[in-house]
């Protein structure tokens, strides 16, 4: 209330100050030019000039009033139409994401047909396209990004041969990503994509050739990259062992495999124990045992110290004497003790056998040291017991395969 008395004076202030200035002197104002002549006072012509001011202000605001108006009423108008875009936009990303691919596709197909920049748009309606089995409208949805954004090939090429992957056509996202390849020799993504597609293919022998690549490019963490080294060449020395009908022949195909490992490969654990299983798949026993012994002789480790126990070698006193000189370095190591008690009963050695299996399930309850044991102790006559173990070794192999993730639906 105070402002307001303060406005209502400042108002009656000024308005008597007007008042008593034209009382004073009227003032006198002549514009004269040529024909035209104006004469008037100075008050008179400056009320004239206010109204004059307040018309052509008025005029402009029913101008824009009509104008915006118009723009409003009129569907075609840009700022419809700019709205519109916007709301596709918004539902079409909302959709996506949801999973209502129809909707997705129809919203996100009309905002990149508006848009200057319609790359995303089209890439997500495509999308949308490919999962509803549209592959033709996907593809054609792709080629159309590329017309009005020719500069994206790249971009666009990588969202092909996903999609291409989505669809389960393996062999078109290999020749897409090759052809990306080809053109951007040390772009990340593509070289992650077709590591990736070639690991779902099973083609490790490609994903050999990939690996200086990617330890090139750095596609890969180092920890991830010697990961998936280690995987590679070991999943290529089981496909040379196979690749064979003929035993003798996937023998030497997997000697070529292991000879194609640096050196400091072919004393890596993981690739050792790989070769050697292959080895005794094979039926190359005494072959299997010299790499294992020479292996855990250089290093031990438990993995290959189990499978010492599968293979025969052509001395097998020998090979027990070998593990029981790792005992003395690691007795309470499971696998051993489970190894030990295996060539024990090679050797028929049962008393040995029974305290060496024991000594393993004592340390470790494991479904394979149960069964060699109640083979044992059916065997001797311990029949009770011997089942008890094979009850067990059952439950355990069940716990193993509950928590086993799930294969992968197939779809028919």
């Amino acid at each position: 209330m105070k402002r307001l008395y303060v406005i209502v004076f400042l108002v009656i202030a000024a308005t008597a100050a007007l008042g008593l200035a034209i009382a004073e002197h009227s003032g006198y104002v002549l514009v004269a030019y040529k024909s035209f002549r104006y004469e008037s006072s100075l008050w008179a012509t400056l009320a004239l000039v206010a109204v004059l001011w307040l018309l052509v202000w008025g005029i402009k605001a029913l101008v824009e009033l009509v104008l915006t108006s118009g723009g409003v009423v009129n569907p075609w108008s840009r700022r419809n139409r700019s709205r519109r875009v916007q709301v596709a936009i918004e539902h079409g990303q909302l959709d996506l994401v949801e999973g209502r691919w129809a909707s997705a596709q129809r919203h996100l197909y009309r905002a990149a047909e508006a848009e200057r920049q319609p790359l995303l748009y089209y890439l997500g309606a495509a999308r949308a396209a490919n999962e509803q089995g549209n592959y033709e409208e996907s593809d054609r949805l792709l080629e159309r990004a590329l017309e009005r954004q020719p500069q994206a090939e790249l971009a666009i090429a990588l969202s092909h041969a996903q999609l291409q992957t989505d669809r389960g056509d393996t062999e078109g996202a290999l020749v897409t990503l090759q052809a990306m390849r080809e053109r951007h020799p040390h772009n990340v993504q593509t070289l992650r994509q077709l590591q990736r597609l070639h690991q779902q293919r099973g083609d490790w022998s490609a994903v050999i050739g990939l690996l200086p690549e990617l330890r090139k490019d750095k596609v890969l963490p180092p920890a991830e990259l010697a990961e998936l080294e280690r995987r590679a060449w070991g999943k290529n020395l089981s496909l040379a062992a196979h690749r064979e009908e003929d035993g003798v022949a996937g023998l030497q195909s997997l000697n070529r495999a292991w000879q194609q490992l640096s050196s400091s490969q072919r004393q890596e654990p993981p690739l050792v124990l790989a070769y050697a299983e292959q080895l005794r798949q094979l039926g190359a026993q005494v072959e299997a045992e010299e790499v294992l012994r020479s292996a855990l002789k250089r290093k031990y480790d438990s993995h290959l110290a189990r499978l010492y126990g599968l293979v025969r070698g052509n001395d097998p006193a020998r090979q027990l004497q070998t593990a029981e000189g790792w005992l003395k370095d690691h007795p309470a190591d499971p696998s051993l003790l489970l190894t030990l008690g295996r060539l024990c009963l090679q050797a028929s050695l049962w008393g040995k056998a029974r305290d060496y299996l024991e000594s393993s399930l004592r340390t470790e309850r494991n479904p394979e040291a149960c069964a060699e044991l109640a083979r044992l102790l059916a065997r001797l006559g311990d029949t009770e017991r011997s089942n008890q173990l094979f009850q067990e070794g059952l439950g355990l192999l069940d716990e193993r395969l509950l928590a086993a993730p799930l294969p992968a639906q197939v779809h028919a």
